[in-house]
């Protein structure tokens, strides 16, 4: 098995295009590590520079203790999982899975044995002998992993295998992935632009934009207390909600203003996180969706983060209502209990949950306080 070191890498293209940018991180050997940012970011191009289909142009990479910047992808000892599966359709499954093998040289009874243990593991023992054409792509998206097993590789590479699926089936293959990482124990590296994606199966996620990392987290860190704005609205479905807010200090007190007159009173330790400079200065405040309440229980107990919201849309998801808001002209989004009674139109009390309430320097927009 294998870990994998990125000591300052840059992928600079002909004509001053920068990709990557001074690309810094240390992966354990058997980690689930996710690469996640929008389109453009540079999470694709630093997979294929780890996979050696693109050239590091500065930095050193290493998988184990070895060297690979000038390493061919075939000596690199690790398999790379394709977004449009690349089957070749004149082969059954059995033959696309072996092919790799076969090039290798592999005796013929081991190739049999390692191609039958991996449709065994994903369960497509029973579509060896068809061709890709007859397959779902579910059942495809298993053969790409498959072949790729059968390699028994230090590092498995994937760049958004799962971006073809339809939405019930991606969520069935994040499943059958986590559980193929567990069982393999390997090191997985995996691209994604969906951040449900990267916030159910990485052990630690990495969030880039435009070439640079923002923040390198587990999980749950990562949506408790982003380092900035852009990760804070990246993570979390429905996102955060961001508005401009004054901080005003009275009578030992510490609030965020927002709108005509609402206020949200901060608790000491978060109050604290705001020195001097920030006095009746303008922040960027954030609350997640979740830590809006529009029910009684709630109102009693924030009785000073209470502020009149005018109802635009409801939706009802079974479990959950999301409420869309309007508060002075400034858009929110609240999830709250499925008993809800609010309706469009409605004019009703929301409370913030003022330990939940995220701040952001508006100039820098690095974290003021999560």
């Amino acid at each position: 098995m294998a870990s994998l070191s990125l000591q300052h890498i840059y992928k600079k293209y002909p004509g001053g295009v920068t990709a990557v940018s001074d690309f810094n991180l240390e992966i354990k050997d058997k980690e689930f590590v996710i690469l996640v940012g929008p389109s453009g970011c540079g999470k694709s191009t630093t997979l294929r520079m780890i996979a050696g289909l693109e050239e590091i142009t500065e930095g050193e990479l290493y998988i184990g203790d070895r060297l690979v910047n000038d390493v061919a992808p075939k000596d690199r000892d690790i398999a790379m999982v394709f977004q449009n599966y690349a089957l070749y359709p004149h082969m059954t499954v059995f033959e696309n899975m072996a092919f790799g093998l076969k090039l290798r040289k592999t005796p013929k009874d081991e190739i049999r044995k390692r191609v039958q243990e991996a449709a065994r593991i994903l369960d497509i023992e029973h579509l060896l002998e068809r061709k890709p054409k007859a397959l779902s792509g579910g059942q495809r998206q298993r053969v790409a992993l498959g072949r790729a097993i059968v390699r028994e590789p230090k590092v498995f590479l994937m760049d958004e295998p799962l971006s073809n699926l339809d939405a019930k089936l991606r969520v069935q293959m994040r499943t059958e992935i986590t559980k193929l990482h567990q069982r393999l124990q390997t090191t997985f590296i995996y691209v994604t632009h969906d951040q449900t994606e990267a916030m159910t199966m990485g052990t630690r996620i990495v969030v880039m934009k435009d070439g640079f990392i923002q923040q390198v987290d587990d999980p749950q860190i990562l949506y408790n207390s982003p380092v900035n704005m852009f990760v804070a609205g990246f993570i979390g479905s429905p996102q955060m909600n961001f508005c401009t807010a004054k901080v005003i200090k009275q009578d030992g007190d510490t609030y965020l203003e927002f709108g005509i007159r609402n206020r949200v009173k901060l608790s000491a330790k978060k109050a604290a996180k705001f020195g001097s400079e920030y006095d009746d200065k303008e922040v960027i405040m954030g609350i997640r969706p979740e830590d809006m309440y529009d029910d009684d229980e709630s109102l009693a107990k924030f009785p000073d983060s209470i502020v009149t919201a005018t109802v635009d849309v409801t939706e009802l998801m079974g479990a959950e209502t999301y409420l869309f808001l309007t508060i002075d002209d400034i858009a929110f989004t609240a999830r709250v209990k499925p008993t809800s009674t609010a309706r469009r139109t409605d004019v009703i009390k929301v409370a913030f949950d003022p330990d939940k309430v995220h701040a952001f320097d508006k100039e820098t927009e690095r974290v003021i306080t999560n």
